[in-house]
């Protein structure tokens, strides 16, 4: 596996070597023992979700309030996304930044969010299937987000505003600047 650091450090961009030959390919997507040796030691996962979304949709920003917090590893099996981490570690050089990647079923790609950061994803074509890990479980009491359009976020979802399909939950989301973590 390939390893690409991006503009916030212990944000990376994974991508599995493909083995090819005229039946296909084959890669394998995830080692826990490659993940610790290249990314993360630390990081255990211990909950797979999957996702599928219709085009047009943005799904985020959310995060998990310490003690539940979590780290991420992202990938799109079907269909390509934008997915995006946005710094909210308090003293963090790059606090309020985002990385935003494209992520496909194409280029196989994965982006690892590592704890302290939000996640969201807008979905490029006609629809998408994401699978992520995480390394902690689901916490509802815990579960916080910042709107997709904070201006101060200045992320660019690669959608057209008027054609975005958002959760009356997430359209309700704080902005960046009266969030508490």
């Amino acid at each position: 596996m390939k390893v690409i650091k991006t503009e916030i450090e212990s944000v990376v961009i994974i991508e599995p070597t493909r083995h090819e030959d005229g039946r296909g390919w084959f890669a394998e997507v995830f080692s826990q023992r490659g993940f610790a040796d290249k990314v993360c030691a630390k990081t255990v996962f211990v909950q797979d979700n999957e996702v599928w979304s219709r085009g047009g949709v943005v799904r985020g920003l959310h995060f998990q309030r310490p003690p539940h917090e979590q780290a991420k590893l992202v990938r799109a099996v079907r269909g390509a996304i934008v997915d995006v981490a946005v710094d909210l570690r308090r003293g963090s050089p790059t606090f309020g930044r985002h990385v935003a990647v494209e992520l496909s079923a194409e280029n196989g790609r994965q982006l690892f969010i590592p704890r302290g950061f939000a996640h969201g994803y807008s979905v490029l074509g006609d629809e998408a299937l994401v699978v992520y890990k995480c390394d902690d479980f689901y916490a509802p009491d815990f579960e916080g987000g910042v709107r997709f359009d904070d201006s101060a976020l200045g992320i660019d979802w690669r959608i057209d505003p008027a054609r975005i399909v958002v959760s009356g939950r997430d359209r309700a989301l704080p902005l960046l600047s009266g969030l508490r973590i």
